[in-house]
């Protein structure tokens, strides 16, 4: 992962640590149901987005280089661990 990837991904990680501490606060506090689910919500949304970001950075730069630099069991290689990585994101 590069470098600035890795920042930004870390960087909202730290955020989604919060949300989630506050989420664990709502449930110690018995806060209104919805209200939870609607901060779950925005957890997993969050979630989505750094994933989509590794996602981006491995396909311009590893299956790229895969491909500009591979042979074709390599490049045959990244686009089957790719196809997989979508299908656990997708389920």
């Amino acid at each position: 992962m590069h470098d600035k990837t890795k920042q930004a991904v870390t960087t909202r990680l730290r955020r989604i640590e919060g949300q989630v501490g506050g989420l664990l606060r709502m449930i110690e506090e018995d806060r209104y149901c919805v209200d939870v689910l609607t901060q779950i919500a925005a957890v997993r949304a969050a979630l989505h987005k750094v994933e989509e970001q590794i996602l981006r950075d491995h396909v311009g730069h590893c299956v790229a280089d895969a491909f500009v630099s591979g042979g074709v069991n390599a490049q045959r290689h990244k686009v089957e661990e790719l196809i997989e990585a979508i299908g656990r994101m997708t389920r």
